[in-house]
C-alpha cells in the first residue's frame, strides 16, 4: 500500500482511505457483517485510514468501527487512523437540526466519540459543516485543546471555502480538508485546493464516485430505497441521471480501452491531481462490500499519463455535470459554495 503524509503536518496515511458512512446510513439497507468484513478486509490490504461521523445513524457508524477494531489483528488495530467529523445535529426520527461548533459542545462530541469508537485518541476530528454562530476560530481552538491533552492528534476541516481556511490554519496547524472531490465535482480547483497546496493542508477526498453515480455500475432505470438519500439528490433526478449517465459511458469507452473499470478510473484521476497540484490528496473510498473494495484498490495500480488524462478530460469536462450535489437546503450550509 502506498503512503503519503496528509499536508506538511497531518499522520501518514494510505493513499486510499475507506469511506464508512454507508456501512450504516443514507444509501439504503446495509449487511452489518459484510461491513465488518469489508473493514477488516481494508485493514488486512494496508488501508489505514477510516473515516466516520458521529452522527452516521446516531452513533451507529462509530460502534461499527470500533467493532471491526476490537475483532482485528492487533497489527491492523494499531495503525488504524480514525477521522471523525461531529458537530451535525440529529432528532430521535432522524431529521436533521443545524449544525454545533460550541467549544464545549466539541469537547463533549468527541467524549461521546472515544467511547463509542474504544480509543484513546481521535487521530484526525473535524466539524462536519461551519457553524454560522461561532467563529471558526473557537471551534478549532476548542478541537487544539483537545490534541494539547492528547484526546485528538490532529484537526481537520471540512466543506470549508479558503477564506475559512486560512482563519482557521491561523489558529492552529490543520492536517488536511475533507472535501468532496471528483471529476464531476471539481469547483475546489478553482481557489479551495491551491490555497490548501499553499498552507500545506492536505486533502481528503470523498464523493470520489459521486456516490456511486460515476461507477459505472449505477443502471438507468434503478429504483432507490426509501432511506436512500440518492432519491432527492439533484444528480440523480429525471434528465439530470441521463445525462450524467451520458458522460458515464463517455468514461466507459477510455476505462475498456485501458483495460480497468469505470470505478477505478475514476478514483485513478482523482489519485493523479495531488501532483498536478502539489497537494496531498487521499481519496475515500466509501465500499460497503469487500467486492467493491477490491476493484477501488486496483486503481491504485492504475497509471495516466498525459495522453490518458487528456483523454478522460475530453469524456468528463469540468463543470459537465447536471444538477448541484446537494439539495438546495443542504447546499446552503456549505461554506465551501461561497
Amino acid at each position: 500500500m502506498r503512503t503519503l503524509k496528509l499536508g506538511s503536518t497531518g499522520p501518514v496515511s494510505s493513499a486510499l482511505g475507506l469511506g464508512c458512512m454507508g456501512m450504516s446510513a443514507l444509501y439504503g439497507e446495509a449487511d452489518r457483517g459484510e461491513s465488518i468484513a469489508t473493514l477488516h478486509a481494508a485493514l488486512d490490504a494496508g488501508v489505514t485510514l477510516l473515516d466516520t461521523g458521529d452522527f452516521y445513524a446516531m452513533g451507529h457508524n462509530e460502534l461499527l468501527i470500533g467493532e471491526a477494531l476490537r475483532t482485528a489483528p492487533a497489527a491492523h488495530r494499531e495503525r488504524a487512523l480514525t477521522s471523525v467529523k461531529f458537530g451535525a445535529l440529529r432528532d430521535p426520527d432522524g431529521g436533521w437540526a443545524g449544525y454545533d461548533g460550541r467549544p464545549a459542545t466539541v469537547k463533549n462530541f468527541a467524549a461521546y466519540s472515544l467511547q463509542r469508537l474504544g480509543v484513546d485518541h481521535i487521530d484526525v476530528y473535524r466539524i462536519a459543516r461551519v457553524d454560522e454562530t461561532v467563529p471558526i476560530e473557537e471551534t478549532v481552538g476548542a478541537i487544539a485543546e483537545l490534541v494539547e491533552k492528547g484526546h485528538v492528534r490532529h484537526i481537520g476541516l471540512s466543506e470549508v471555502g479558503a477564506d475559512t481556511l486560512r482563519r482557521a490554519a491561523a489558529v492552529a496547524p490543520i492536517s488536511d480538508l475533507q472535501i468532496e472531490y471528483s471529476l464531476i465535482s471539481r469547483g475546489i480547483e478553482d481557489e479551495i485546493l491551491p490555497t490548501a497546496a499553499e498552507l500545506g493542508i492536505g486533502v481528503t477526498a470523498y464523493g470520489v464516485l459521486s456516490r456511486g453515480l460515476i461507477s459505472g455500475h449505477f443502471a438507468r432505470d434503478r429504483k432507490l430505497a426509501a432511506n436512500d438519500f440518492r432519491g432527492v439528490s439533484p444528480r440523480f433526478q429525471g434528465e439530470n441521471l441521463q445525462r450524467n449517465l451520458d458522460l458515464v459511458d463517455a468514461l466507459r469507452k477510455i476505462a475498456e480501452a485501458k483495460g480497468v473499470s469505470v470505478a477505478q478510473t475514476a478514483i485513478a484521476w482523482v489519485l493523479a491531481q495531488g501532483p498536478r497540484f502539489g497537494a496531498s490528496i487521499v481519496p475515500l473510498v466509501g465500499a460497503r462490500r469487500r467486492d467493491r473494495l477490491a476493484e477501488a484498490l486496483g486503481a491504485l495500480d492504475v497509471q495516466f499519463d498525459a495522453a490518458d488524462l487528456a483523454a478522460v478530460e475530453e469524456a468528463v469536462p469540468a463543470g459537465a455535470a447536471a444538477g448541484d450535489r446537494y439539495p438546495e437546503a443542504q447546499m446552503a450550509h456549505l461554506d465551501s459554495e461561497r
